[in-house]
């Protein structure tokens, strides 16, 4: 990265930024569907109305569709299907994430190879299946949501980073080192140096889009939904036949429940030390002008990164804005989820200083400055479900009668659709491809209680760093970890 400017003009950029993610400040929010009141039964509840809910909904409606038209119509009978939102549906992660939807189910090859060497080509083949069907998906049922099938390129501003690039340079499988007169052809982003363009495995779209084109599809296809509907208890009834979910004013019987409540905590007490809430940050700036567009380069609008430990995410908008986002990880203690948490003012601060740097022809105060370069209008953070191996993990309870999934660590948006499946998957009790892989059998390591699961992010979080500044050489620490398979990401 270039060096951080500091000028005070940054908390001017800053100010007036509206508090609300950009994706639900810009588009017209629907009145919620009434809360679950009094009790009722069905055939399938889903808990949790972000992506991975929708997806499990959609996932299941398409599917007794199917069986439908290959059997005779009178014998068909679709599933009754009452998904449950504790707040409003795309209201926390799926409404605050940078829109990145990635093929990747493992956090990256690297990483699915450290753990699962066996099946990670299987994996990667699942994970663009997977990638393919939501484009397919969102263009047949007509979800309007700024979907781009733009790749992605990941950035080097230090010479180890471009020698880590070259390494991974793999055209037959999508992956082109750029050098840096290469990269210019893509992006003018002050000090590159090298890149690595990934052709294949990345998308761009509006998140808050697609929660509402979901929603939408699922209330026309007879899913029922209630938002404000927070479930505080999951227990067995019927002689073990059915589960009842809980909610302050209501109940609902069913003989499957599929648990999709991502970073909150979990209803099954046995998974309650595999993730920890950690808190990412995001601006998005003005909308850039023709001119302010063409001094930045950005033809192809890929989406983009860079490859520190403390990495960045950024990408352009429909109406050409661009998402700055990552940096901090920031973990509290306790593993609370506050709402006064989404706000950071330092980490905007680093952030804005940092993107000024990167790009200093949409600095106001740079010489370099294009039409008076651009401010920001909007800064907004939420917490991602980290788990220790940064990918989904599954299990099931009440004798396979509900299915549970979390720990998507920064990469949920794609993945969410793959976890819904194998959700689905589970329940049905039948054994599947899904249901056998060791990624869905395995569980990662838990976090350990407090204060040791504090002092031990601490003390990652300290030793990322020293490695960034160490030409990425990891250290004892992070050697022990990387042993035990133990880790912390956002």
């Amino acid at each position: 990265m270039p060096t951080i400017q500091t000028d005070p003009h940054i908390t001017t950029a800053l100010t007036g930024a509206s508090t609300t993610p950009y994706w639900l400040d810009s588009v017209e929010l629907p009145d919620p569907q009434p809360p679950l009141r009094g009790h009722t039964t069905a055939d399938l509840v889903i808990v949790g109305g972000g992506f991975t809910g929708l997806w499990t909904a959609l996932q299941a409606v398409e599917q007794d569709e199917a069986q439908d038209e290959s059997q005779d119509a009178a014998s068909g009978r679709a599933r009754h299907i009452v998904l449950l939102e504790g707040t409003e549906t795309g209201w926390a992660a799926s409404g605050r994430n940078g829109g990145f939807c990635s093929a990747s189910l493992t956090h990256g090859v690297a990483n699915g190879i450290h753990h699962f060497p066996d099946e990670a080509a299987r994996l990667n083949e699942l994970g663009l299946a997977n990638l393919d069907a939501i484009q397919e998906t969102v263009a047949r049922l007509g979800i309007d949501c700024d979907f781009e099938r733009t790749g992605e390129i990941s950035l080097a501003f230090e010479d180890w980073q471009v020698e880590q690039l070259k390494k991974a340079d793999d055209p037959a499988h999508g992956y082109h080192y750029l050098d840096a007169d290469e990269v210019r052809d893509h992006i003018h982003a002050a000090g590159a140096l090298g890149g690595l363009l990934d052709e294949r495995n990345n998308a761009l779209l509006h998140p808050a889009k697609l929660v509402l084109g979901l929603r939408r599809v699922l209330l026309e296809k007879g899913v029922e939904i209630h938002e404000h509907s927070l479930v505080k208890d999951l227990r067995e009834v019927e002689s073990g036949t059915a589960v009842a979910v809980e909610t302050d004013l209501g109940s609902v019987t069913a003989p499957a429940v599929a648990l999709a409540t991502n970073v909150f905590p979990s209803l099954l007490k046995k998974v309650a030390l595999h993730t920890v809430p950690v808190y990412d940050y995001a601006l998005m700036t003005q909308p850039l002008t023709d001119a302010q567009l063409d001094a930045v380069g950005w033809a192809g609008r890929e989406g983009l990164d860079d490859v520190t430990n403390r990495f960045h995410y950024f990408r352009l908008t429909a109406d050409n804005r661009i998402l700055w986002g990552g940096w901090d990880a920031v973990y509290h203690f306790g593993k609370k989820v506050l709402p006064k948490y989404d706000q950071r003012p330092e980490t905007f601060e680093t952030l804005a200083g940092q993107f000024y740097a990167m790009f200093p022809q949409l600095d106001g105060t740079s010489p370099e400055a294009v039409d008076g370069g651009v401010v920001f209008s909007n800064k907004w953070g939420g917490a991602i479900d980290t788990c220790s191996r940064f990918f989904p993990f599954f299990t099931t309870a009440f004798h396979g009668r509900v299915a549970y999934t979390a720990g998507f660590t920064g990469l949920g948006v794609g993945a969410s659709r793959f976890a819904g499946r194998v959700m689905l998957d589970l329940l049905s009790g039948e054994r599947t491809e899904l249901t056998e892989l060791a990624m869905v059998k395995k569980l990662p390591k838990p976090f350990p209680p407090e204060p040791v699961a504090w002092l031990g992010v601490r003390l990652m979080t300290k030793a990322l760093v020293k490695a960034d500044q160490n030409e990425g050489r990891r250290g004892p620490f992070l050697k022990v970890m990387d042993a035990l398979k133990m880790g912390f990401d956002s």
